[in-house]
């Protein structure tokens, strides 16, 4: 399955990474693998994410405060947001 992030996203992510890595080294990576993780459960199960509006889907990363907002497609897989879970829960509504 191909996967997309949505330039956001992607930043998003990217600046997660950068903040954690920051705090402690070693900890973006742990971040990064989280991430990685869940897309993973994704590919194989990518209808598993609670819907939160229609085609679009969440899914919680372990161990951290975070949560990617997704959208299956026929052309594979889109990360609309990494979003941290405790701040402007909706901010990301304007990307799809």
């Amino acid at each position: 399955m191909n996967i997309f992030f949505d330039p956001l996203a992607r930043m998003e992510y990217q600046d997660a990474f950068d903040y954690y890595e920051v705090q402690e080294e070693g900890l973006g990576e742990r971040f990064r693998r989280a991430v990685w993780a869940a897309i993973e459960i994704l590919e194989q199960y990518p209808q598993i994410g609670e819907e939160v509006r229609p085609g679009i889907r969440k899914i919680l990363l372990r161990r951290f405060p975070y949560k990617l907002i997704y959208a299956a497609t026929d052309k594979g897989l889109l990360v609309i947001a990494v979003a941290h879970g405790r701040r402007k829960p909706d901010y990301w509504h304007e990307r799809e």
